[in-house]
Parts: structure tokens; sequence; C-alpha cells
């Protein structure tokens, strides 16, 4: 199998990246993800049998990357760490004829202890997220009082074992806009990329409201008043954050505008959840099962005739149609499939 067959959908986007996630569960409680109230203590999580082993995981992605023209990988979560042994996924995908590029997005609490066999594993970036440098309004949102430090000593742990590291910022209005400024400013200083993310009404607990989204427009607004900025052009077609510098200085910062500014006419991702199943949109409703297809008798071959006409018949482009009265429906839950 050659990785030369590109799979193009309904409107003729690429499939060139495959999110995994392997674990629905998390040890934070963040307020707009997952939120402590509905994911307490009883919440029923994934059994061991209902997720897909790294056998599994590990020949879905063969097919993707070799049937299919997927060539970035991420896995995500829930926390992917908290999936024991996850650097030995991770070498075997980096393993893989056709993929270039590994990356992973986790909160960054456990990388001080794993950063080292990631990176030996074979993982070569990782978005960490962080909403707020101030102790107090970062453990409100988290849901667990976890510390700013903590995921700072991720961050550092991450960057000393020569992983390339991201931060990914949600900003919602009257939660954490203040802190636009003093996490710019401190990441400028650090040296990493710092991305803004519009608050999304992803999945159905986290009480979205389009008055909560603070935008683009406004995000930049704020830091090129301080720090002047201008806008650059993206890495490659499909980059999903509008990317700016700070002037005279190569340091840049993103922003993902799923709300304002939507990017769904370029999106080449597929995603597949911890129990399996792929989903075409983060903001889908419904997953096509590929968990019961890799347990039956079918052949790789089968396998990848049936995921390409998925993606062949995929229409989806939900931020451009968010404002239509008629697209209020019920979601995956962020937790499911990761961002």
């Amino acid at each position: 199998m050659s990785n030369s067959h590109t799979t193009y959908d309904y409107f003729d986007r690429p499939l060139r990246d495959l999110r995994i996630s392997v674990t629905d569960k998390c040890n934070f409680r963040c307020t707009y993800c997952m939120p402590a109230e509905i994911f307490g203590p009883d919440y029923p999580f994934l059994k061991r049998n209902e997720l897909l082993s790294y056998e599994e995981i590990e020949r879905v992605t063969s097919i993707f990357v070799q049937s299919l023209g997927v060539k970035k990988i991420r896995i995500t979560g829930g926390e992917p760490l908290m999936r024991k042994d996850l650097s030995t996924l991770i070498d075997r995908i980096s393993q893989i004829n056709g993929v270039e590029d590994i990356a992973m997005t986790t909160n960054g609490y456990f990388l001080p202890k794993y950063a080292k066999e990631l990176k030996a594993a074979g993982l070569k970036r990782v978005s960490i997220s962080l909403d707020s440098l101030n102790d107090e309004v970062f453990g409100k949102i988290n849901g667990r009082g976890v510390s700013v430090q903590s995921v700072i000593d991720g961050i550092d742990a991450a960057a000393e074992a020569g992983i390339k590291v991201k931060i990914n910022m949600v900003v919602k209005r009257g939660m954490n806009d203040q802190e636009i400024i003093p996490m710019a400013k401190f990441f400028r200083e650090k040296g990493h990329i710092l991305r803004f993310i519009e608050f999304m009404d992803v999945g159905n607990t986290n009480q979205w409201n389009l008055k909560d989204v603070y935008p683009k427009k406004q995000i930049i607004e704020d830091i090129h008043e301080v720090m002047p900025l201008e806008s650059i052009d993206p890495n490659y077609t499909g980059e999903v954050a509008s990317r700016y510098r700070y002037i005279g200085s190569d340091i840049e910062i993103g922003v993902i505008s799923s709300v304002s500014d939507a990017f769904c006419s370029t999106c080449n991702r597929a995603r597949l959840s911890a129990s399996g199943s792929l989903y075409t949109c983060l903001f889908a409703s419904i997953g096509h099962d590929l968990r019961e297809e890799l347990r039956s008798e079918k052949t790789d071959e089968e396998l990848a005739e049936h995921i390409q006409a998925i993606w062949r018949g995929r229409k989806d482009q939900y931020s451009v149609e968010r404002g239509d009265a008629t697209t209020t429906r019920k979601k995956i839950e962020m937790s499911h499939i990761g961002g």
C-alpha cells in the first residue's frame, strides 16, 4: 500500500490529519470541557474492553496513513497520559512508514514524569493547555485547584526533553479575558508559541453561549496595543490558527477562531474517539463505529475502503452553519474526541 492515495471529501478537502483519543478520563475538571458537576465520582467512563487496544490503534493508524494519505497524527484524550504506557503506542506509530509528525495535546501535569520517554519514543510536539497564570483563576477553571506551577513544570520538562512546545489558552469572556496580556508577555519571554482559542460550543455540557465568546479581533487588538503585532502566512493549507508575530521578533502567537471566523473550508482532520468511533467534525453528533469493524474478520483493504467511503461522503461545515437556527443539536463531548 503506497502513501499516494489522497482521499478527498465532498468539498474536495483532503484527509491529512488523524487525531486519536486514547482515553476519556482526565485528572482535571475544566469547566468548558468536563465540568465536575457532570463528570463526578460516579460518571461511567469507558471500560477497558470498550477502549481500542494499542494493537488496534496501530492497525487503524497504519491504514489511515498507508491507504488514505494521512501524514500527521495527534494523540489526545481526555488526558492522554492517564493511559498506561503511552510511549509504547507512540513508538509503534512513529515506525509506521509515511507518518511525518506525531504530536500530543495534554494538560501538562504528567510531563515531568514522562517527557523524556515520550521524546525517545518519537513524540515531536506537544500542545499544553493553560488558561491563566493566576493560581486562583486557574484552580477554578481546572476544577481541581491544580496550581499553575505544576503545568509550568510540565512545559519546562517537555522543552528540556527536546519536544517542541505550544501553549493553548481557551479564552472565555468574564472567566479569563483579563489574563490575555499576562499570558502573552510570559510566553513571549519564554519563547513558546501561545495560541488563544475562542470558547467553542463543543459537546452539550459546557453551557456555551455566544455572549461568552471573546472574539479573535478583540484578542489581537488587546495584545497589539501593548505589544504590536503583524500577521504572518499560514505554515500550510488547512492550518487552523491565524498566525501573528511580535513586530521586530520571530516570536509568534496564534488564534483559533472557530466561532468568529470559521475555517471549515480547509479542514482536513478526522478524529478517532477512545471507543473507536470515527468523527469527521469536532461538532459531529454521530460517529462511525470502527471498533466493531476492527474486531471483525475484515482485511486492511476492506477497512480502508470502508473509511474511504465515510470520508468521501463528508459534508461537515458546522462552524459555517452555526448561525443557522436549525443547527441546535446534540454533539459529541470534547472529552471523548480531544478537540
